[in-house]
Protein backbone atom coordinates (compact mmCIF):
# COMPACT_ATOMS: atom_id res chain seq x y z
CA UNK A 1 0.00 0.00 0.00
CA UNK A 2 1.58 3.29 -1.07
CA UNK A 3 1.04 6.54 0.78
CA UNK A 4 1.46 4.93 4.21
CA UNK A 5 0.41 7.22 7.03
CA UNK A 6 2.74 8.41 9.75
CA UNK A 7 1.67 8.02 13.35
CA UNK A 8 -0.49 10.95 14.48
CA UNK A 9 -0.89 12.16 10.90
CA UNK A 10 -4.63 11.47 10.95
CA UNK A 11 -4.92 14.83 12.72
CA UNK A 12 -3.74 16.86 9.74
CA UNK A 13 -5.00 14.77 6.84
CA UNK A 14 -8.35 13.85 5.43
CA UNK A 15 -8.29 10.07 5.40
CA UNK A 16 -10.27 8.42 2.56
CA UNK A 17 -12.43 5.48 3.62
CA UNK A 18 -10.64 3.14 1.19
CA UNK A 19 -7.40 3.67 3.13
CA UNK A 20 -8.62 2.22 6.42
CA UNK A 21 -8.92 -1.45 7.32
CA UNK A 22 -11.66 -3.07 9.38
CA UNK A 23 -12.79 -6.53 10.43
CA UNK A 24 -15.04 -6.81 7.38
CA UNK A 25 -11.83 -7.33 5.36
CA UNK A 26 -10.35 -10.30 7.24
CA UNK A 27 -8.99 -12.96 4.89
CA UNK A 28 -9.96 -16.63 5.05
CA UNK A 29 -6.96 -17.64 7.14
CA UNK A 30 -7.75 -14.92 9.68
CA UNK A 31 -11.42 -15.92 9.84
CA UNK A 32 -10.43 -19.56 10.46
CA UNK A 33 -8.10 -18.50 13.28
CA UNK A 34 -10.80 -16.29 14.80
CA UNK A 35 -13.38 -19.08 14.63
CA UNK A 36 -11.08 -21.71 16.14
CA UNK A 37 -10.11 -19.34 19.00
CA UNK A 38 -13.78 -18.57 19.66
CA UNK A 39 -14.75 -22.24 19.49
CA UNK A 40 -11.98 -23.12 21.98
CA UNK A 41 -13.08 -20.43 24.44
CA UNK A 42 -16.75 -21.44 24.19
CA UNK A 43 -15.89 -25.12 24.74
CA UNK A 44 -13.03 -25.00 27.27
CA UNK A 45 -13.41 -21.71 29.14
CA UNK A 46 -17.03 -20.53 29.28
CA UNK A 47 -18.36 -23.63 31.13
CA UNK A 48 -15.47 -23.35 33.65
CA UNK A 49 -15.93 -19.67 34.47
CA UNK A 50 -16.43 -20.48 38.16
CA UNK A 51 -13.00 -22.10 38.46
CA UNK A 52 -11.34 -18.83 37.50
CA UNK A 53 -13.36 -16.94 40.11
CA UNK A 54 -12.31 -19.49 42.75
CA UNK A 55 -8.61 -18.71 42.12
CA UNK A 56 -7.83 -22.00 40.36
CA UNK A 57 -4.36 -20.93 39.16
CA UNK A 58 -3.56 -24.46 37.99
CA UNK A 59 -6.55 -24.32 35.64
CA UNK A 60 -5.29 -21.06 34.12
CA UNK A 61 -1.93 -22.73 33.49
CA UNK A 62 -3.62 -25.83 32.04
CA UNK A 63 -5.71 -23.67 29.68
CA UNK A 64 -2.58 -21.79 28.59
CA UNK A 65 -0.90 -25.11 27.73
CA UNK A 66 -3.87 -26.02 25.52
CA UNK A 67 -3.55 -22.66 23.75
CA UNK A 68 0.12 -23.51 23.22
CA UNK A 69 -0.83 -26.87 21.68
CA UNK A 70 -3.09 -25.01 19.22
CA UNK A 71 -0.26 -22.68 18.21
CA UNK A 72 -2.06 -19.67 19.65
CA UNK A 73 0.86 -18.62 21.88
CA UNK A 74 3.28 -18.30 18.99
CA UNK A 75 1.31 -16.23 16.48
CA UNK A 76 3.70 -13.26 16.65
CA UNK A 77 6.87 -15.36 16.95
CA UNK A 78 8.75 -15.76 13.62
CA UNK A 79 8.57 -19.24 12.07
CA UNK A 80 12.33 -19.85 12.38
CA UNK A 81 11.92 -19.75 16.18
CA UNK A 82 8.97 -22.14 16.36
CA UNK A 83 6.10 -19.67 15.98
CA UNK A 84 3.53 -19.05 13.25
CA UNK A 85 5.07 -15.73 12.15
CA UNK A 86 1.71 -14.15 11.36
CA UNK A 87 1.10 -10.44 10.80
CA UNK A 88 0.15 -7.81 13.33
CA UNK A 89 -3.58 -7.84 12.49
CA UNK A 90 -3.73 -11.60 13.08
CA UNK A 91 -2.01 -11.27 16.47
CA UNK A 92 -4.64 -8.65 17.40
CA UNK A 93 -7.41 -10.99 16.28
CA UNK A 94 -6.16 -13.85 18.44
CA UNK A 95 -5.83 -11.55 21.44
CA UNK A 96 -9.37 -10.26 20.82
CA UNK A 97 -11.11 -13.63 20.75
CA UNK A 98 -9.06 -15.40 23.45
CA UNK A 99 -9.49 -12.62 26.01
CA UNK A 100 -13.26 -12.10 26.15
CA UNK A 101 -14.61 -14.52 28.76
CA UNK A 102 -12.37 -14.06 31.78
CA UNK A 103 -9.79 -11.46 32.66
CA UNK A 104 -7.71 -14.16 34.37
CA UNK A 105 -6.96 -15.94 31.11
CA UNK A 106 -6.78 -12.64 29.20
CA UNK A 107 -4.05 -11.42 31.56
CA UNK A 108 -2.09 -14.69 31.49
CA UNK A 109 -2.28 -14.77 27.68
CA UNK A 110 -1.45 -11.08 27.23
CA UNK A 111 1.45 -11.15 29.69
CA UNK A 112 2.93 -14.26 28.06
CA UNK A 113 2.51 -13.44 24.35
CA UNK A 114 3.10 -9.71 24.78
CA UNK A 115 5.50 -8.38 27.37
CA UNK A 116 6.71 -11.92 28.27
CA UNK A 117 7.82 -12.82 24.73
CA UNK A 118 8.06 -9.69 22.59
CA UNK A 119 11.12 -8.08 24.25
CA UNK A 120 13.08 -11.20 23.22
CA UNK A 121 11.61 -11.14 19.68
CA UNK A 122 12.39 -7.44 19.31
CA UNK A 123 15.69 -7.08 21.19
CA UNK A 124 17.15 -10.56 21.62
CA UNK A 125 20.41 -11.66 20.01
CA UNK A 126 20.21 -14.57 17.56
CA UNK A 127 21.40 -16.92 20.33
CA UNK A 128 18.79 -15.60 22.80
CA UNK A 129 15.98 -15.96 20.28
CA UNK A 130 16.98 -19.53 19.42
CA UNK A 131 17.23 -20.41 23.09
CA UNK A 132 14.06 -18.86 24.52
CA UNK A 133 11.48 -18.37 21.78
CA UNK A 134 10.67 -21.97 20.70
CA UNK A 135 9.59 -22.91 24.24
CA UNK A 136 7.60 -19.68 24.67
CA UNK A 137 5.90 -20.15 21.29
CA UNK A 138 4.65 -23.63 22.15
CA UNK A 139 3.85 -23.13 25.83
CA UNK A 140 6.60 -25.51 26.96
CA UNK A 141 7.62 -22.54 29.11
CA UNK A 142 5.71 -19.43 30.13
CA UNK A 143 7.01 -15.89 30.28
CA UNK A 144 6.83 -13.13 32.87
CA UNK A 145 7.96 -9.51 32.70
CA UNK A 146 9.47 -7.89 35.79
CA UNK A 147 9.41 -4.10 35.60
CA UNK A 148 7.22 -2.60 38.36
CA UNK A 149 8.64 -2.07 41.85
CA UNK A 150 7.08 -0.77 45.10
CA UNK A 151 8.48 2.72 44.39
CA UNK A 152 8.65 2.50 40.58
CA UNK A 153 5.32 2.22 38.79
CA UNK A 154 4.71 4.72 35.98
CA UNK A 155 8.21 6.09 36.67
CA UNK A 156 9.82 2.79 35.64
CA UNK A 157 13.33 4.20 35.40
CA UNK A 158 13.44 4.95 39.14
CA UNK A 159 13.67 1.26 40.10
CA UNK A 160 16.04 0.21 42.87
CA UNK A 161 16.87 -3.30 41.59
CA UNK A 162 20.63 -3.43 40.98
CA UNK A 163 22.98 -5.53 38.85
CA UNK A 164 26.69 -5.79 39.57
CA UNK A 165 29.33 -7.53 37.45
CA UNK A 166 30.93 -10.50 39.23
CA UNK A 167 34.66 -10.45 39.92
CA UNK A 168 35.35 -12.97 37.14
CA UNK A 169 33.33 -10.81 34.71
CA UNK A 170 31.10 -13.76 33.70
CA UNK A 171 27.88 -12.92 35.57
CA UNK A 172 25.71 -10.07 36.71
CA UNK A 173 24.60 -10.38 40.34
CA UNK A 174 21.03 -9.09 40.69
CA UNK A 175 19.44 -7.85 43.92
CA UNK A 176 16.05 -6.24 44.40
CA UNK A 177 12.32 -6.84 44.21
CA UNK A 178 9.49 -6.51 41.70
CA UNK A 179 5.75 -6.46 42.31
CA UNK A 180 2.47 -7.14 40.44
CA UNK A 181 4.25 -9.68 38.23
CA UNK A 182 1.70 -11.54 36.10
CA UNK A 183 2.34 -15.28 35.54
CA UNK A 184 5.07 -15.26 38.22
CA UNK A 185 3.66 -18.40 39.86
CA UNK A 186 4.11 -20.64 36.81
CA UNK A 187 6.56 -18.77 34.55
CA UNK A 188 10.04 -20.08 33.80
CA UNK A 189 11.34 -17.33 31.46
CA UNK A 190 11.74 -13.97 33.19
CA UNK A 191 12.49 -10.69 31.42
CA UNK A 192 13.67 -8.30 34.12
CA UNK A 193 15.05 -4.79 34.45
CA UNK A 194 17.80 -3.53 36.76
CA UNK A 195 20.34 -0.70 36.89
CA UNK A 196 23.94 -1.80 36.43
CA UNK A 197 26.06 -0.10 39.11
CA UNK A 198 25.15 3.61 39.11
CA UNK A 199 23.81 3.77 35.53
CA UNK A 200 21.27 6.45 34.77
CA UNK A 201 18.90 4.03 33.01
CA UNK A 202 17.70 0.48 33.57
CA UNK A 203 19.00 -2.47 31.52
CA UNK A 204 17.06 -5.55 30.39
CA UNK A 205 18.00 -9.17 31.14
CA UNK A 206 16.42 -12.54 30.37
CA UNK A 207 16.79 -15.78 32.36
CA UNK A 208 15.15 -19.18 32.72
CA UNK A 209 14.36 -19.95 36.34
CA UNK A 210 15.16 -23.63 35.71
CA UNK A 211 18.76 -22.73 34.77
CA UNK A 212 19.72 -20.79 37.87
CA UNK A 213 22.82 -22.06 39.69
CA UNK A 214 21.07 -21.30 42.98
CA UNK A 215 17.27 -21.76 42.74
CA UNK A 216 16.90 -19.94 46.09
CA UNK A 217 18.25 -16.73 44.55
CA UNK A 218 14.83 -16.19 42.87
CA UNK A 219 11.95 -16.26 45.37
CA UNK A 220 8.32 -15.25 45.32
CA UNK A 221 5.70 -13.67 47.54
CA UNK A 222 2.28 -15.25 48.08
CA UNK A 223 -0.37 -14.92 45.39
CA UNK A 224 -1.95 -11.46 45.56
CA UNK A 225 -5.67 -11.34 46.44
CA UNK A 226 -7.20 -9.00 43.88
CA UNK A 227 -10.49 -7.30 43.06
CA UNK A 228 -10.66 -9.13 39.72
CA UNK A 229 -8.54 -11.37 37.45
CA UNK A 230 -8.59 -13.75 40.40
CA UNK A 231 -6.97 -16.79 38.76
CA UNK A 232 -4.24 -14.74 37.12
CA UNK A 233 -1.05 -15.53 39.03
CA UNK A 234 0.26 -12.22 40.46
CA UNK A 235 3.19 -12.27 42.86
CA UNK A 236 6.10 -10.27 44.15
CA UNK A 237 9.46 -11.46 42.83
CA UNK A 238 12.68 -11.19 44.87
CA UNK A 239 16.25 -11.39 43.52
CA UNK A 240 18.76 -12.43 46.18
CA UNK A 241 22.30 -12.37 44.70
CA UNK A 242 20.80 -13.98 41.57
CA UNK A 243 23.54 -14.78 39.03
CA UNK A 244 22.75 -14.11 35.37
CA UNK A 245 25.37 -14.90 32.67
CA UNK A 246 26.62 -11.71 30.96
CA UNK A 247 25.34 -13.00 27.60
CA UNK A 248 21.78 -12.79 29.04
CA UNK A 249 21.80 -8.99 28.89
CA UNK A 250 18.90 -8.03 26.61
CA UNK A 251 19.51 -5.31 24.02
CA UNK A 252 22.15 -2.79 25.08
CA UNK A 253 23.26 -1.59 28.48
CA UNK A 254 21.25 1.46 29.64
CA UNK A 255 18.62 0.72 26.99
CA UNK A 256 16.09 -1.07 29.21
CA UNK A 257 13.75 1.90 29.44
CA UNK A 258 13.37 1.88 25.66
CA UNK A 259 12.72 -1.88 25.69
CA UNK A 260 10.09 -1.38 28.40
CA UNK A 261 8.40 1.47 26.51
CA UNK A 262 8.26 -0.37 23.17
CA UNK A 263 6.95 -3.54 24.82
CA UNK A 264 4.26 -1.41 26.46
CA UNK A 265 3.32 0.25 23.14
CA UNK A 266 2.50 -3.20 21.75
CA UNK A 267 0.84 -4.07 25.06
CA UNK A 268 -1.42 -1.01 24.82
CA UNK A 269 -2.92 -1.75 21.42
CA UNK A 270 -3.22 -5.45 22.37
CA UNK A 271 -5.00 -4.44 25.57
CA UNK A 272 -7.58 -2.63 23.44
CA UNK A 273 -8.03 -5.86 21.45
CA UNK A 274 -8.32 -7.83 24.69
CA UNK A 275 -11.32 -5.69 25.71
CA UNK A 276 -13.26 -6.18 22.45
CA UNK A 277 -14.75 -9.64 22.85
CA UNK A 278 -15.41 -8.89 26.51
CA UNK A 279 -17.64 -6.04 25.33
CA UNK A 280 -19.36 -8.26 22.74
CA UNK A 281 -20.05 -10.99 25.31
CA UNK A 282 -21.36 -8.55 27.93
CA UNK A 283 -23.64 -7.02 25.30
CA UNK A 284 -24.88 -10.42 24.14
CA UNK A 285 -25.65 -11.52 27.72
CA UNK A 286 -27.50 -8.23 28.26
CA UNK A 287 -29.58 -8.58 25.09
CA UNK A 288 -30.46 -12.18 25.93
CA UNK A 289 -31.36 -11.39 29.55
CA UNK A 290 -33.46 -8.35 28.61
CA UNK A 291 -35.39 -10.43 26.06
CA UNK A 292 -36.08 -13.17 28.63
CA UNK A 293 -36.71 -11.07 31.75
CA UNK A 294 -40.38 -10.12 32.13
CA UNK A 295 -41.70 -7.20 34.18
CA UNK A 296 -45.25 -5.81 34.07
CA UNK A 297 -46.07 -8.68 31.71
CA UNK A 298 -43.53 -7.78 28.99
CA UNK A 299 -39.81 -8.30 28.25
CA UNK A 300 -37.68 -5.53 29.72
CA UNK A 301 -36.11 -5.16 26.24
CA UNK A 302 -39.32 -3.33 25.27
CA UNK A 303 -38.53 -0.49 27.71
CA UNK A 304 -36.89 2.62 26.27
CA UNK A 305 -34.44 2.99 29.16
CA UNK A 306 -33.08 -0.53 28.57
CA UNK A 307 -33.09 -0.11 24.77
CA UNK A 308 -30.98 3.05 25.12
CA UNK A 309 -28.38 1.14 27.15
CA UNK A 310 -28.21 -1.73 24.66
CA UNK A 311 -27.88 0.67 21.71
CA UNK A 312 -25.03 2.54 23.38
CA UNK A 313 -23.26 -0.70 24.32
CA UNK A 314 -23.53 -1.97 20.72
CA UNK A 315 -22.28 1.36 19.39
CA UNK A 316 -19.30 1.11 21.74
CA UNK A 317 -18.38 -2.31 20.34
CA UNK A 318 -18.62 -1.06 16.74
CA UNK A 319 -16.43 1.98 17.44
CA UNK A 320 -13.87 0.02 19.50
CA UNK A 321 -13.47 -2.54 16.69
CA UNK A 322 -13.15 0.23 14.10
CA UNK A 323 -10.29 2.03 15.85
CA UNK A 324 -8.45 -1.11 16.98
CA UNK A 325 -8.26 -2.86 13.63
CA UNK A 326 -7.61 0.37 11.73
CA UNK A 327 -4.50 1.03 13.85
CA UNK A 328 -3.39 -2.62 13.73
CA UNK A 329 -3.35 -2.50 9.92
CA UNK A 330 -1.45 0.81 9.97
CA UNK A 331 1.22 -0.88 12.11
CA UNK A 332 1.22 -3.92 9.79
CA UNK A 333 1.61 -1.75 6.67
CA UNK A 334 4.49 0.16 8.24
CA UNK A 335 6.27 -3.07 9.19
CA UNK A 336 5.83 -4.43 5.63
CA UNK A 337 7.13 -1.16 4.14
CA UNK A 338 10.21 -1.20 6.38
CA UNK A 339 10.95 -4.88 5.61
CA UNK A 340 10.64 -4.09 1.88
CA UNK A 341 13.15 -1.24 2.34
CA UNK A 342 15.73 -3.71 3.67
CA UNK A 343 15.29 -3.65 7.46
CA UNK A 344 15.26 -6.91 9.39
CA UNK A 345 11.85 -8.03 10.62
CA UNK A 346 13.06 -7.31 14.16
CA UNK A 347 13.94 -3.67 13.38
CA UNK A 348 10.83 -3.20 11.23
CA UNK A 349 8.46 -4.40 13.95
CA UNK A 350 10.15 -2.14 16.50
CA UNK A 351 9.91 0.93 14.30
CA UNK A 352 6.42 0.05 13.04
CA UNK A 353 4.91 -0.10 16.51
CA UNK A 354 6.91 2.91 17.69
CA UNK A 355 5.55 4.93 14.74
CA UNK A 356 1.98 4.46 15.97
CA UNK A 357 2.64 4.88 19.70
CA UNK A 358 0.13 7.78 19.82
CA UNK A 359 -2.64 5.61 18.38
CA UNK A 360 -1.70 2.74 20.74
CA UNK A 361 -2.22 5.04 23.74
CA UNK A 362 -5.49 6.42 22.35
CA UNK A 363 -6.88 2.91 21.92
CA UNK A 364 -5.75 1.70 25.32
CA UNK A 365 -7.57 4.57 27.03
CA UNK A 366 -10.73 4.67 24.94
CA UNK A 367 -11.44 0.94 24.75
CA UNK A 368 -10.57 0.10 28.37
CA UNK A 369 -12.73 2.98 29.64
CA UNK A 370 -15.57 1.77 27.45
CA UNK A 371 -15.14 -1.89 28.48
CA UNK A 372 -15.66 -0.98 32.12
CA UNK A 373 -18.63 1.24 31.29
CA UNK A 374 -20.14 -1.61 29.24
CA UNK A 375 -19.71 -4.04 32.17
CA UNK A 376 -21.28 -1.48 34.51
CA UNK A 377 -24.27 -1.07 32.19
CA UNK A 378 -24.48 -4.86 31.90
CA UNK A 379 -24.98 -5.10 35.67
CA UNK A 380 -27.64 -2.39 35.41
CA UNK A 381 -29.56 -4.28 32.70
CA UNK A 382 -29.56 -7.36 34.95
CA UNK A 383 -30.69 -5.26 37.93
CA UNK A 384 -30.31 -7.05 41.27
CA UNK A 385 -29.26 -10.25 39.50
CA UNK A 386 -26.30 -8.40 38.00
CA UNK A 387 -24.85 -7.98 41.50
CA UNK A 388 -24.96 -11.73 42.10
CA UNK A 389 -22.02 -14.07 41.52
CA UNK A 390 -24.48 -16.42 39.81
CA UNK A 391 -24.48 -14.21 36.70
CA UNK A 392 -21.43 -13.38 34.54
CA UNK A 393 -21.77 -9.59 35.00
CA UNK A 394 -20.30 -9.32 38.49
CA UNK A 395 -17.01 -10.98 37.45
CA UNK A 396 -16.93 -9.06 34.15
CA UNK A 397 -17.17 -5.77 36.03
CA UNK A 398 -14.37 -6.71 38.45
CA UNK A 399 -12.13 -8.04 35.68
CA UNK A 400 -12.59 -4.97 33.49
CA UNK A 401 -11.37 -2.61 36.22
CA UNK A 402 -7.70 -3.55 35.89
CA UNK A 403 -7.63 -2.61 32.19
CA UNK A 404 -7.59 1.08 33.10
CA UNK A 405 -4.51 0.56 35.27
CA UNK A 406 -2.07 -1.81 33.62
CA UNK A 407 0.07 -1.11 30.54
CA UNK A 408 0.32 2.40 32.00
CA UNK A 409 -2.68 3.97 33.75
CA UNK A 410 -5.20 5.71 31.50
CA UNK A 411 -4.15 9.06 32.95
CA UNK A 412 -0.50 8.42 32.04
CA UNK A 413 -1.56 7.27 28.56
CA UNK A 414 -3.68 10.37 28.01
CA UNK A 415 -0.72 12.58 28.89
CA UNK A 416 1.60 10.40 26.80
CA UNK A 417 -0.48 10.59 23.62
CA UNK A 418 -0.55 14.40 23.57
CA UNK A 419 3.06 14.63 24.80
CA UNK A 420 4.29 12.36 21.98
CA UNK A 421 2.40 14.42 19.40
CA UNK A 422 3.95 17.64 20.68
CA UNK A 423 7.44 16.08 20.66
CA UNK A 424 6.95 14.94 17.05
CA UNK A 425 5.86 18.42 16.07
CA UNK A 426 8.89 19.96 17.84
CA UNK A 427 11.24 17.56 16.03
CA UNK A 428 9.67 18.41 12.68
CA UNK A 429 8.40 14.85 12.16
CA UNK A 430 4.78 16.05 12.04
CA UNK A 431 3.75 19.48 10.88
CA UNK A 432 1.09 20.57 13.35
CA UNK A 433 2.21 24.21 13.31
CA UNK A 434 1.18 25.15 9.75
CA UNK A 435 -2.42 23.88 10.08
CA UNK A 436 -2.68 25.45 13.56
CA UNK A 437 -1.61 28.84 12.11
CA UNK A 438 -4.05 28.43 9.20
CA UNK A 439 -6.86 27.95 11.74
CA UNK A 440 -5.88 31.18 13.52
CA UNK A 441 -6.27 33.00 10.19
CA UNK A 442 -9.57 31.24 9.53
CA UNK A 443 -10.91 32.47 12.89
CA UNK A 444 -10.08 36.07 11.94
CA UNK A 445 -11.95 35.71 8.64
CA UNK A 446 -15.67 35.91 7.96
CA UNK A 447 -17.35 32.50 8.08
CA UNK A 448 -19.14 31.22 5.00
CA UNK A 449 -22.93 31.28 5.24
CA UNK A 450 -23.41 28.95 2.28
CA UNK A 451 -25.27 25.73 3.09
CA UNK A 452 -22.98 22.89 1.95
CA UNK A 453 -24.26 20.01 -0.17
CA UNK A 454 -24.27 17.01 2.13
CA UNK A 455 -26.21 14.66 -0.14
CA UNK A 456 -23.32 12.19 -0.38
CA UNK A 457 -23.23 9.41 2.25
CA UNK A 458 -21.26 10.43 5.37
CA UNK A 459 -20.21 13.77 3.81
CA UNK A 460 -21.50 15.88 6.70
CA UNK A 461 -20.00 13.51 9.26
CA UNK A 462 -16.60 13.76 7.55
CA UNK A 463 -16.87 17.56 7.39
CA UNK A 464 -17.59 17.62 11.14
CA UNK A 465 -14.57 15.39 11.83
CA UNK A 466 -12.37 17.73 9.75
CA UNK A 467 -13.66 20.59 11.92
CA UNK A 468 -13.07 18.65 15.14
CA UNK A 469 -9.42 18.31 14.09
CA UNK A 470 -9.37 22.11 13.85
CA UNK A 471 -10.65 22.28 17.43
CA UNK A 472 -7.72 20.17 18.61
CA UNK A 473 -5.18 22.23 16.65
CA UNK A 474 -6.75 25.52 17.78
CA UNK A 475 -6.69 24.62 21.50
CA UNK A 476 -3.33 22.83 21.56
CA UNK A 477 -1.67 25.43 19.28
CA UNK A 478 -2.76 28.33 21.50
CA UNK A 479 -1.79 26.43 24.65
CA UNK A 480 1.67 25.65 23.25
CA UNK A 481 2.22 29.31 22.35
CA UNK A 482 1.32 30.31 25.89
CA UNK A 483 3.19 27.67 27.90
CA UNK A 484 5.95 26.59 25.48
CA UNK A 485 8.20 23.98 27.17
CA UNK A 486 6.21 24.21 30.41
CA UNK A 487 3.21 22.61 28.68
CA UNK A 488 4.07 19.25 30.31
CA UNK A 489 3.26 20.74 33.71
CA UNK A 490 -0.27 21.68 32.58
CA UNK A 491 -1.80 18.25 33.18
CA UNK A 492 -5.42 19.47 33.39
CA UNK A 493 -5.03 21.05 29.97
CA UNK A 494 -3.27 18.01 28.48
CA UNK A 495 -6.08 15.76 29.75
CA UNK A 496 -8.61 17.99 27.96
CA UNK A 497 -6.55 17.90 24.77
CA UNK A 498 -6.29 14.12 25.07
CA UNK A 499 -10.07 13.73 25.35
CA UNK A 500 -10.47 15.72 22.12
CA UNK A 501 -7.76 13.63 20.41
CA UNK A 502 -9.24 10.29 21.49
CA UNK A 503 -12.77 11.21 20.42
CA UNK A 504 -11.58 12.38 16.98
CA UNK A 505 -9.62 9.21 16.23
CA UNK A 506 -12.36 6.83 17.29
CA UNK A 507 -15.23 8.80 15.68
CA UNK A 508 -13.33 9.02 12.40
CA UNK A 509 -12.58 5.28 12.51
CA UNK A 510 -16.27 4.46 12.95
CA UNK A 511 -17.46 6.88 10.25
CA UNK A 512 -14.92 5.60 7.70
CA UNK A 513 -15.74 1.97 8.53
CA UNK A 514 -19.46 2.64 8.00
CA UNK A 515 -18.80 4.54 4.75
CA UNK A 516 -16.52 1.83 3.35
CA UNK A 517 -18.62 -1.23 4.14
CA UNK A 518 -22.25 -0.28 4.79
CA UNK A 519 -25.19 1.56 3.27
CA UNK A 520 -26.79 4.85 4.43
CA UNK A 521 -29.75 2.92 5.84
CA UNK A 522 -27.62 0.40 7.75
CA UNK A 523 -27.53 0.03 11.52
CA UNK A 524 -23.73 0.49 11.28
CA UNK A 525 -24.22 3.95 9.75
CA UNK A 526 -26.60 4.76 12.61
CA UNK A 527 -23.96 3.69 15.16
CA UNK A 528 -21.25 5.81 13.50
CA UNK A 529 -23.60 8.83 13.51
CA UNK A 530 -24.69 8.22 17.09
CA UNK A 531 -21.11 7.97 18.30
CA UNK A 532 -20.06 11.10 16.41
CA UNK A 533 -22.84 13.12 18.01
CA UNK A 534 -21.71 12.01 21.49
CA UNK A 535 -18.06 12.70 20.55
CA UNK A 536 -18.93 16.27 19.51
CA UNK A 537 -20.62 16.89 22.87
CA UNK A 538 -17.59 15.54 24.78
CA UNK A 539 -15.21 17.61 22.66
CA UNK A 540 -17.21 20.80 23.29
CA UNK A 541 -16.98 20.21 27.06
CA UNK A 542 -13.24 19.40 27.04
CA UNK A 543 -12.33 22.24 24.66
CA UNK A 544 -14.36 24.84 26.56
CA UNK A 545 -12.79 23.82 29.85
CA UNK A 546 -9.33 24.06 28.28
CA UNK A 547 -9.87 27.40 26.53
CA UNK A 548 -11.27 29.13 29.61
CA UNK A 549 -8.35 27.82 31.71
CA UNK A 550 -5.64 29.70 29.80
CA UNK A 551 -7.18 32.30 27.44
CA UNK A 552 -8.73 35.63 28.40
CA UNK A 553 -10.50 38.59 26.80
CA UNK A 554 -10.61 38.76 23.00
CA UNK A 555 -8.53 35.60 22.57
CA UNK A 556 -10.96 33.61 24.72
CA UNK A 557 -14.01 35.04 22.92
CA UNK A 558 -12.51 34.27 19.52
CA UNK A 559 -11.64 30.68 20.44
CA UNK A 560 -15.06 30.00 21.98
CA UNK A 561 -16.63 31.42 18.83
CA UNK A 562 -14.37 29.11 16.78
CA UNK A 563 -15.43 26.18 18.94
CA UNK A 564 -19.10 26.91 18.20
CA UNK A 565 -18.33 27.21 14.48
CA UNK A 566 -16.32 23.97 14.33
CA UNK A 567 -18.84 21.85 16.25
CA UNK A 568 -21.96 22.97 14.40
CA UNK A 569 -24.22 20.53 12.59
CA UNK A 570 -26.10 21.70 9.48
CA UNK A 571 -28.50 18.75 9.84
CA UNK A 572 -28.88 17.66 13.45
CA UNK A 573 -29.09 13.88 13.82
CA UNK A 574 -32.21 12.51 15.46
CA UNK A 575 -30.41 10.82 18.33
CA UNK A 576 -33.52 9.12 19.73
CA UNK A 577 -34.41 7.65 16.32
CA UNK A 578 -30.83 6.45 15.75
CA UNK A 579 -30.73 4.89 19.22
CA UNK A 580 -34.03 3.11 18.63
CA UNK A 581 -32.85 1.82 15.25
CA UNK A 582 -29.72 0.27 16.78
CA UNK A 583 -31.61 -1.20 19.75
CA UNK A 584 -34.37 -2.70 17.60
CA UNK A 585 -31.81 -4.35 15.30
CA UNK A 586 -29.82 -6.12 18.02
CA UNK A 587 -32.78 -6.97 20.25
CA UNK A 588 -34.44 -8.73 17.31
CA UNK A 589 -31.19 -10.37 16.23
CA UNK A 590 -30.52 -11.49 19.82
CA UNK A 591 -26.75 -10.82 19.67
CA UNK A 592 -24.14 -8.47 18.24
Amino acid sequence: MSNILKGGEFLIKQIPANEIFSVEELNEEQKMLRDSAKEFIDREVVPQRERFEKKDYAFTEETMRKLGDMGLLGIAVPEEYGGLGMGFVTTMLACDYISGTTGSLATAYGAHTGIGTLPIVLYGTEEQKKKYLPDLATGAKFGAYCLTEPDAGSDANSGKTRAKLSEDGKHYIINGQKMWISNAGFADTFTLFAKIDDDKNITGFVINRSELENPESLTFGEEEHKLGIRASSTRQVFFNDMKIPVENLLGERNNGFKIALNALNVGRIKLAAACLDAQRRILNHSIQYSNERKQFGVSISTFGAIRKKLAEMATGVFVSEAGSYRAAKNVQDKIDELVASGLSHQEAELKGVEEFAVECSILKVFVSDLAQHTADEGIQVYGGMGFSEDTPMEAAWRDSRISRIYEGTNEINRLLAVGMLIKRAMKGELDLLSPAMAISKELMGIPSFEVPDYSEFMSEEKAIIANLKKVFLMVSGAALQKFMMDIEKQQHLLLNASEILNQIYMAESAVLRAEKHFSPESVEAAMAQLNLYKAVEKIITAAKEGIVSFAEGDEQRMMLSGLRRFTKYTNHPNVVALTEKVAAHYIEKGAY
